[in-house]
């Protein structure tokens, strides 16, 4: 401060006198503050903490995000194979009724044909397994007779 600032009136210079003294009082509290190395070790300790704290908020709740979507995206995923499950026994029953169709209609086609041509009815070797039975039959039979 320089005499030509210097105030003349006493109240005045009074509180100018004080506020230099709050300004000074700021800057003691400030240096001691930074001199104070155990009280600096709390603050940051305690900065450390909050952010601390802050990141682990911040991963649960990107955990729960992330469990959410995979929740919905396995939903959607059963959703997707059932559709596929009932769309594939849809067209299994569908294959299953042409199949049992085509059956029927070769069944009452041969069964027109035996009643056209009755020995059709009987494949080869049933009638020869027949001639067989005849022939040891009468054999048996001549056998006892004589």
């Amino acid at each position: 401060m320089s005499t030509s600032d210097t105030p003349v009136d006493p109240e005045q210079l009074r509180a100018e006198i004080e506020q230099t003294r709050a300004d000074l009082g700021d800057t003691v509290e400030a240096l001691a503050a930074k001199t104070d190395v155990k009280a600096r070790a709390k603050q940051a300790a305690a900065e450390a903490k909050t952010r601390t704290k802050e990141a682990a908020s911040e991963a649960k709740t990107r955990t729960k995000e992330a469990a959410s979507e995979a929740k919905t995206r396995t939903r959607v995923a059963a959703v997707e194979a059932k559709d596929r499950a009932t769309e594939a026994a849809a067209e299994a029953k569908q294959r299953a009724a042409v199949a049992a169709a085509d059956v029927k209609d070769r069944t009452q086609q041969t069964v027109a044909e035996v009643r056209e041509d009755p020995r059709r009815a009987a494949p080869p070797a049933l009638i020869a397994a027949a001639v067989v039975a005849l022939v040891v039959a009468v054999i048996v039979v001549r056998r006892r007779r004589a």
